[in-house]
């Protein structure tokens, strides 16, 4: 009976050569590597499919923080800031709805903003029941072009609200307003006292942009503008004004807090400029640093924080 070589022996038989235990060695680790990537495939399959649809600064859409629990309302409340509460609109739109008696509060029409809304009151806006809501949500969004600051839109534009998909389940809208073709710093929440404070004119909500220009801004159209341009609806000055590139006068820095509709167009314009690009870069000290055009992110604990002591002209 034959025995089989025992270990003794193993030096007789044949080695593989350096290349090939190389090859074998890669062939593992590609093994190793395949396995890992199915595995996490498999994990975040797992984790989108409980996601709704939307995508954030990272591509996927998080979850809304809980930590912004909202008590719940147990005394009156003014009928514009119960919207607001709602997430229908800010505290100041909320007054025009009521005012165009679009507003209910238990069958009767209701047109005087102030309106004490107890607890237990039936409210409702164009014959849709509203509710304050539970939890805060604050969304920070890169708007890109072509997308309207609006919760809807009867024309069926793109809202920004699109973009944001099915982030969170509370009516959320957009606090200010960038035009359609203005991209930038945006946020959305359904905080109505919070909206009413960064919009409210005497708080002087500090907001930077960057203009690019179809031709460089002469040096007295400069001063002009710091002086302060007259426009249709009254003067208009600006905080800081600022080459962004002294290389290309096309590229300008304005710092501004006034609200008023296209403002920074409407100065340039006045002087005989086209704005071809406006992107606001700061808006109450929030930065669209890491968020890509077009995504958006939640924030954190100490930006709402910070936000909710923001003090006039930060």
């Amino acid at each position: 009976m034959q025995k089989k070589p025992g270990n003794n022996f193993q030096k007789f038989a044949p080695k593989k050569s350096n290349a090939a235990i190389k090859e074998q060695f890669k062939q593992e680790k590609r093994k190793v590597k395949k396995e890992r990537a199915e595995y996490f495939d498999k994990k975040r399959a797992e984790v989108k499919a409980q996601r709704p649809v939307g995508k954030n600064a990272e591509g996927a859409v998080p979850q809304a923080p809980a930590v912004f629990a909202r008590k719940p309302v147990t005394e009156q409340m003014p009928l514009n800031k119960y919207i607001a509460h709602a997430g229908v609109a800010a505290r100041r739109e909320a007054a025009e709805i009521v005012k165009k008696g679009l507003v209910k509060v238990n069958g009767n029409v209701v047109t005087e903003p102030g309106y004490k809304v107890l607890p237990n009151d039936d409210v409702r806006v164009s014959g849709k029941k509203i509710f304050p809501a539970k939890n805060l949500v604050y969304i920070l969004l890169n708007k890109p072009k072509d997308y309207i600051t609006t919760t809807d839109d009867p024309q069926g534009r793109k809202t920004v609200l699109d973009i944001i998909g099915k982030a969170t389940t509370e009516r959320v809208y957009p606090v200010g307003r960038l035009d359609r073709n203005t991209s930038g710093v945006l946020l959305l929440t359904n905080d109505g006292e919070l909206a009413q404070k960064l919009t409210h004119p005497s708080n002087e909500i500090k907001k930077v942009y960057h203009v690019t220009l179809n031709k460089p801004l002469e040096k007295k159209d400069f001063e002009k503008i710091l002086g302060g341009v007259v426009l249709e609806d009254g003067p208009a000055s600006v905080d800081v004004l600022a080459y962004a590139d002294n290389k290309d006068k096309t590229q300008i820095g304005v710092e501004i807090h006034s609200g008023r509709n296209r403002i920074v167009r409407r100065i340039f314009e006045a002087l005989g400029y086209d704005v071809k690009n406006l992107d606001r870069v700061i808006f109450a000290g929030l930065t669209k640093k890491n968020i890509e055009r077009g995504k958006f992110r939640f924030l954190n604990e100490k930006e709402v924080r910070d936000l909710k002591h923001f003090r006039k002209g930060k």
